[in-house]
């Protein structure tokens, strides 16, 4: 599906918010700058839009500060009070590897063109918008371990015919990105606001344990929404007389 392209003043009517404030979170470090169309243009997409909700639920209904927002959404919580770090890394250590470790091994970008034939301009896009993280430069880089499960995924999208010539892009996965974002920024809250007094070798498996009935309850959740939509789609049959 092609993205819709928003102007500045879409962007503020979509989110609520002002100009001013918009400016401020991407000086801030807390929104993506949109695409530059002129010195003074650029164009923005429902993906600025859900960040932008975002960080007002976090502001608004958690109270988090900026430094804490920019923190979770950018998986790095150094930002962090110290207590809340200290119990995360506590947690964190009483974790098995299967959790909180990547697949070890990392994957040339030169050879995931070649293994998925993705275009270059694809993955470079993967990596400019944060879906995939890489190290080095050029066609050295190297991606994390994490980027063959979803580079296949994208290939069974394109195979089942969600292709480029139909206008399907790899920025449609940008809302599912940042869905599980905020997914696991309310997890980490819940976390430090309701399992904070507990011991860290009590809550670990606890996590480890409650993730595949969250990942289960995401998938049951996504399946109703579309029985939905369709649902609503679908003419009521007239009864016969």
């Amino acid at each position: 599906m092609i993205q819709a392209r928003l102007r500045m003043k879409d962007l503020c009517a979509d989110s609520g918010l002002s100009r001013q404030a918009i400016h401020f979170y991407i000086q801030a470090g807390l929104l993506p700058e949109g695409d530059k169309a002129g010195r003074n243009m650029a164009w923005y997409g429902p993906a600025h839009v859900d960040r932008l909700r975002l960080i007002r639920r976090l502001q608004e209904e958690r109270l988090l500060p900026l430094k804490a927002i920019r923190a979770l959404l950018a998986g790095d919580t150094s930002a962090l009070p110290e207590a809340q770090r200290n119990l995360l890394a506590e947690v964190s250590s009483q974790l098995p590897a299967s959790v909180i470790a990547a697949p070890a091994r990392a994957l040339p970008f030169a050879a995931a063109l070649v293994r998925f034939d993705i275009g270059a301009d694809e993955l470079e896009r993967m990596i400019e918008l944060g879906l995939l993280s890489a190290a080095g430069a050029g066609d050295q880089r190297v991606l994390d371990g994490d980027a063959a499960r979803l580079l296949d995924l994208w290939t069974q999208f394109r195979a089942l015919g969600f292709t480029r010539e139909r206008g399907f892009v790899v920025d449609d996965l940008v809302p599912i990105f940042a869905a599980a974002r905020e997914l696991v920024a309310h997890e980490t809250q819940l976390l430090l606001s309701h399992l904070a007094h507990l011991p860290p070798t009590e809550v670990a498996p606890m996590i480890e344990r409650a993730l595949p009935i969250v990942q289960a309850a995401l998938v049951h959740f996504h399946a109703a929404a579309v029985r939905t939509v369709f649902t609503a789609l679908t003419p009521t049959p007239t009864p016969k007389e």
